[in-house]
């Protein structure tokens, strides 16, 4: 059966002039200066070697491949200096056979990464880094000759569909494997959460058929099987995302030879112009967050306790969908989505500017993007594009790229559906916003645009003039800075207060337009963006809900938490902003509670009742003296300090930035 060995240890990586050193994969050269401001980081060609001994292999029985998790973002790999695999994008799994190429002892790979800008691989232009580097997992995988697919787009060899039937009692499910074997049989097994097993079956080698289509790998043989699962259990989202096991196992002359296993999930959406998105036939809202992949000092090259620390914050907030932008992520962070029942939007990295020359890179991103997460109950949609007006010249291409994808995705999965992200400035007419079946929006009013009245009136005038089209929001946000405060926050301050303002204003929006089909924070972390330079830290985009070294969960976080969270807490806002000058502050309490006592000094001062956002008024004592402030409901409480002042604390204002911000655009 299969076999992996890693390859993560022990490479020589070099830039000529820059860097010579040994290093351990996952790695990227800019996890210092893709983070540091000044749009400088280093675009450069790298190249990585090491040597390997073959792992112990039937070389009469199996073969070898080489498997990248992520390289960004063009890879050209030699193997004893014969060139086997030329990869062009940065965010995929892609692998080769390297059997023949393979020596016993010493064999001599090397890798040459390229992330320098380019007319064709996206992307080029964006509000983030592109770290250059192998920052995924590197493994050889011994397998038998005859195998399921490997080398169809970065497959997994298998492709799951279940619908659910007869008013969600039962299920069908159609399995799709895919094997280079011309006289094998398969036997497939299905278990539930428990390991039961709960259907088998064997599709024998004259029942499969010959395979050139765009499921599978060019050549290949398909084997087909349709059962019915009685009594189904459903993947329910957040509340219950119910997982099945199907295992395949391919066998030749009576043994088996190779088994691959798959969890897929029992579900059915839609969703509705005026009434939103719905999950097995009941209405589901959507809200939740975007996420990018890096982490400070670290890059893009984080591991898996980083990527599920990262679910357990969404989680603990109440999110129940995730755009995971701009590009394809780790497959264990979409496991993760499936295990811990999020709705995933997915899409590719073509953004910001459409490129004549790279048409064939948008198609084989797509491609591998489907192909690679097919089986994954929680992605919901297939994203396109996002703000791809910014600066592009040719809208023709643009349009007719646009279309392809959009009919691409639709001829590899009739499942799911297409979606893009459109930029602020490009209006409700804009032909590519009506391409695909249904459009969000990346609409910052109230930061970079002044009045956030104007959210509600722009979504209503959407609506009236296309009242049968879907609308989302796929970015909104502001700049806030844990360290940055006010007592009057205003646009444009940056401090944590005027980011909870701005959330608060845009969580109630929400609620008087139930019709949205999904909402997006914009981000749940702070990124890195090299060309920022906003709220005193260069190279940072601050509008996450939590700090980019995860550690700071700014207010807002805990302002979603009390709309969306079940989990009972209390959280006085502001805590950071110690130092105060006024006798008499306003404070806001958040809580999923509806009862809130606030007490000072031990002293109680009042009890309030109402939902998610509780204000009250506090005296502070003379200058000099602390108080101390706690809020209680029932089991659950806060606390915290403040100290009255007499002239206000410089380090909670924005600095004169000598660029005046200048963000990425």
């Amino acid at each position: 059966m299969r076999r992996f060995f890693s390859l993560n240890k022990d490479w020589h990586f070099q830039i000529e002039g820059k860097y010579d050193e040994k290093v351990d994969v996952p790695h990227t050269w800019n996890a210092v200066d893709g983070q540091d401001g000044g749009n400088d980081y280093l675009r450069a060609l790298a190249t990585y070697e090491k040597t390997f001994d073959a792992p112990v292999f039937d070389k009469d029985k199996e073969r070898v491949h080489i498997q990248f998790d992520g390289v960004n973002s063009e890879s050209t790999v030699y193997l004893n200096g014969e060139e086997v695999i030329r990869h062009e994008g940065g965010y995929s799994t892609f692998r080769k056979d390297i059997t023949d190429h393979l020596k016993d002892k010493d064999n001599y790979l090397k890798v040459l990464v390229d992330n320098r800008p380019n007319t064709r691989v996206y992307p080029q232009k964006a509000d983030f880094t592109f770290y250059g580097g192998i920052y995924r997992d590197v493994n050889l995988l011994v397998v038998s000759k005859s195998h399921f697919d490997l080398d169809h787009y970065g497959t997994r060899g298998i492709r799951i569909k279940a619908k659910p039937v007869e008013g969600y009692k039962k299920a069908i499910v159609e399995a799709f494997l895919y094997a280079n074997s011309e006289n094998a049989d398969v036997n497939i097994e299905v278990l539930d959460a428990d390991d039961n097993v709960i259907h088998e079956a064997k599709i024998r080698h004259e029942d499969r058929r010959s395979q050139q289509d765009k499921s599978s790998g060019d050549g290949s043989f398909c084997f087909e099987h349709e059962f019915t699962m009685d009594d189904v259990h459903l993947w329910e989202g957040i509340k219950n995302p119910y997982l099945y096991h199907l295992k395949a196992t391919l066998i030749k002359d009576g043994e088996a030879v190779d088994e691959i296993e798959t969890k897929f999930g029992v579900r059915d959406f839609h969703y509705h112009p005026k009434t939103g998105f719905y999950l097995n036939g009941k209405s589901y809202a959507l809200h939740g967050v975007s996420r990018h992949q890096d982490r400070k000092g670290l890059g893009n090259a984080i591991t898996n306790e980083m990527h599920k620390e990262d679910m357990d914050l969404i989680c603990e907030m109440g999110a129940n969908t995730i755009r995971l932008a701009h590009y394809q992520h780790s497959q264990y962070f979409y496991d993760l989505c499936d295990e811990r029942g999020m709705i995933v939007w997915a899409e590719i990295p073509y953004i910001s500017e459409h490129m004549p020359d790279g048409r064939d890179n948008t198609i084989s991103q797509m491609k591998e993007l489907i192909i690679q997460n097919y089986n994954h109950p929680s992605i919901v949609c297939w994203g396109i594009s996002n703000e791809i007006t910014i600066s592009t010249k040719n809208k023709k291409d643009m349009m007719e790229n646009h279309r392809i994808l959009n009919d691409l995705c639709h001829e590899m999965d009739d499942t799911r559906f297409t979606t893009l992200a459109c930029y602020a400035a490009c209006g409700p007419f804009n032909k590519v916003a009506h391409i695909t079946d249904t459009v969000s929006w990346n609409l910052y009013l109230g930061w970079y645009v002044p009045g956030l009245f104007l959210n509600d009136l722009w979504m209503r005038f959407f609506h009236l003039v296309y009242p049968n089209r879907c609308l989302g929001y796929s970015e909104y946000g502001c700049e806030g800075m844990p360290n940055l405060h006010s007592e009057k926050p205003h646009r444009g301050d940056h401090t944590e207060e005027y980011q909870a303002v701005y959330h608060e204003y845009m969580l109630k929006c929400f609620e008087r337009n139930p019709f949205m089909w999904a909402t997006h924070v914009w981000n749940m972390f702070d990124f890195a963006a090299d060309a920022r330079n906003q709220g005193g830290e260069p190279g940072m985009n601050h509008k996450g809900l939590v700090t980019f070294d995860r550690k700071t969960k700014k207010d807002s976080f805990y302002l979603y938490k009390a709309w969306w969270s079940e989990e009972p807490f209390v959280h006085i806002a502001s805590k950071r902003f110690v130092q105060r000058t006024k006798s008499r502050i306003r404070l806001k309490v958040y809580s999923n509670q509806n009862e809130i006592t606030l007490f000072a000094d031990g002293k109680k001062l009042e009890t309030k009742h109402g939902k998610h956002v509780f204000e009250f008024e506090v005296s502070l004592g003379e200058i000099g003296k602390e108080t101390e402030i706690t809020a209680v409901s029932g089991a659950f409480k806060d606390s915290t300090k403040f100290v009255r002042v007499a002239s206000p604390n410089p380090e909670y204002s924005l600095k004169d930035q000598g660029d005046k911000g200048a963000n990425w655009t």
